[in-house]
């Protein structure tokens, strides 16, 4: 995927950090710089509206671009992704957050990134997605996608739950404690990380199941599985949610099931040529610090 390019640049669809209406100065800023290299801007209805603009809905503002661009945090971009992956489109991330492992293209390197999208500088990384349902003990069926994680834990804090997991229908734990993580490698430095998970490559294909808090003698671990597997998940005895990339939440009774599998198409990021993950973990981690 880091050879595929852009078939053309010409519109890019924009979606704004939620209840920030300040953020509108910042936005009227970049989408200059845009149309000074010829890219019609347009802009989420959502968005337009917190800034007192008009906007266009999602849908359409997806199918009429070219790329996408979230401006904001993280959880801004992993929202647009989840929310786009239908259309299949590039999302460019521009930090106006705090950590900026997902959006890391900043303030004042827009200018010079635009520049580097028209000579080919730049390229398009391709990461797993998860595509799940939620089998509900009635028969009703709903589906999701998760760039980051599912999480199963109690809807009520400091109350333990019980998640059984199976892969390929073979049951092989069961976990007692605060909760359960299923995470993707974009997904392993969010949750998955303060949970004491391992940190796994970005473009990696494979599942990090990650126990939270284990109230257990046993000594449970992470555990990571290939992506060509599938992951059913359930809550037994006790009330569970399901959230998913920490942005959407489902309640689970006893008897429901969530099935997880790698999406077949992954989420498309633009970044620039040179990004090297390994230094991006260490300047946002600061892992090195007084050694480097």
């Amino acid at each position: 995927m880091a050879n595929q390019k852009l078939e053309q640049i010409k519109t890019a669809g924009f979606i704004l950090k939620p209840t920030d209406p300040e953020i509108s100065t910042l936005f009227e800023r970049i989408k200059s710089q845009f149309e000074a290299k010829g890219i019609r801007v347009l802009l989420a209805e959502s968005s337009a509206k917190m800034i007192g603009l008009e906007g266009m809905a999602f849908d359409k503002m997806c199918e009429a671009s070219d790329f996408l661009v979230s401006l904001g945090g993280d959880g801004t971009l992993l929202s647009l992704v989840r929310r786009s992956y239908y259309f299949k489109k590039p999302v460019m991330g521009i930090n106006a957050g705090n950590l900026g492992f997902l959006a890391d293209i900043t303030i004042d390197d827009v200018e010079t990134f635009l520049e580097l999208l028209f000579t080919g500088e730049y390229r398009i990384d391709d990461r797993m997605m998860i595509a799940g349902y939620i089998q509900k003990s009635s028969g009703e069926t709903k589906e999701f996608f998760a760039f980051n994680d599912v999480v199963i834990t109690s809807p009520k804090p400091s109350k333990m739950v019980q998640v059984n997991a199976s892969i390929d229908g073979v049951r092989f734990n069961s976990y007692r404690g605060d909760g359960l993580i299923i995470s993707t490698p974009t997904g392993s430095t969010a949750y998955n990380l303060a949970a004491g998970g391992p940190v796994v490559y970005p473009l990696t294909k494979a599942f990090i199941v990650t126990p939270v808090l284990a109230h257990s003698l046993a000594n449970q671990r992470p555990l990571v599985v290939p992506a060509d597997f599938s992951i059913e998940l359930d809550a037994q005895k006790y009330e569970a949610i399901a959230t998913i990339d920490g942005q959407e939440v489902y309640e689970m009774n006893e008897g429901d099931v969530v099935h997880i599998v790698g999406a077949k198409i992954g989420a498309k990021l633009l970044h620039r040529k040179e990004r090297n993950y390994f230094s991006v973990l260490r300047e946002k981690l600061h892992w090195g610090d007084k050694l480097w």
